[in-house]
């Protein structure tokens, strides 16, 4: 069988096509299913995913911009034991692609539980490591914020686990091409990025912050630009595949993405405005590979 001009690979793992809703915009997917077949999708980056289950932060959490949302969920899950005993069943029935699993923790030693555990499911083809939570045992500073750090969770990580590794970075550092290079030298087999940005709102009249956090993740079409000089930056250093995420709404972002050096594409505030924005996205890229002259979407990763 011929290849697909579509598909893509990352670390051995094959997709249909570069699109993946990312974490947190997507739940689980089996809710989307309603809205519509999500087999047409290339993966899905499920919700992310902690040791315990959470409830997340206090409400109100979410803030809306005029060119994106600022979010402060905090990771709100039923915890590893249920996503593998309740979620991923679910998931099954809907979604048969490849699934990446969007790992949290709060220690090393949570990250390294979770991913052994999620490392035994069959669909699961890749983890993603979200290294932007606060570490616990570090004075609550993101882990993705410190070179030592990420090096020392990802080489506890890739200890247990024989799945490929992806780190998704925080671009809220000084140096996110430093953070890369940690990752993969620690053993990451490839890097997701980028995360949200750190944002705020007030209320006017109420004289506060709109988010009862005070911040939270800053998403949507605003966060584009940073995210296609980031990833052409990691791409280009690091030497690794790269999942390119961070306001990507239209078939030409994914395109954008992909020339700056991302072999798949992640599309996450998207989902919340439009829950067809995927859809749209996966059969819209066709016409717009015709009218740019691209034949298949591997030649262009990274020619930029």
């Amino acid at each position: 069988m011929d290849k697909s001009p579509l598909s893509v690979t990352l670390s051995g793992v094959t997709l249909q096509n570069p699109v993946v809703p990312a974490s947190g915009c997507f739940g689980f997917g089996y809710g989307m299913a309603e809205f519509y077949d999500i087999d047409i999708l290339g993966s899905i980056s499920f919700k992310g995913t902690t040791r315990d289950a959470r409830f997340g932060n206090p409400l109100p959490r979410v803030a809306e911009c005029s060119a994106g949302l600022i979010n402060s969920v905090g990771l709100q899950n039923p915890g590893i034991d249920a996503v593998i005993a309740e979620e991923l069943p679910k998931m099954r029935e809907v979604f048969h692609q490849p699934i990446i699993a969007n790992i949290s923790g709060f220690s090393i030693d949570e990250y390294v539980e979770c991913c052994s555990k999620i490392d035994g499911e069959d669909q699961v083809a890749i983890i993603e490591l979200n290294v932007s939570c606060p570490n616990v045992h570090g004075g609550g500073m993101s882990f993705g914020t410190c070179c030592e750090s990420v090096s020392e969770v990802v080489k506890e990580v890739k200890r247990v686990i024989t799945k490929p590794l992806y780190v998704k970075l925080t671009p809220n550092v000084t140096d996110i091409v430093a953070i890369g290079r940690s990752a993969v030298e620690a053993g990451a087999d490839g890097l997701c990025l980028i995360n949200t940005m750190l944002g705020m709102r007030i209320d006017l009249k109420r004289r506060q912050p709109v988010i009862a956090n005070r911040m939270g993740g800053f998403s949507g079409p605003a966060v584009f630009p940073v995210a296609v000089r980031m990833v052409n930056q990691v791409a280009h250093a690091c030497g690794v595949p790269v999942i390119g995420c961070g306001g990507v709404s239209t078939a030409a972002d994914v395109i954008e993405m992909m020339m700056a050096g991302a072999t798949a594409v992640e599309v996450g505030a998207a989902n919340l405005i439009n829950p067809y924005a995927c859809k749209e996205i996966v059969e819209g890229l066709p016409a717009e590979m015709h009218r740019l002259g691209i034949d298949n979407l591997t030649d262009i990763i990274g020619i930029v």
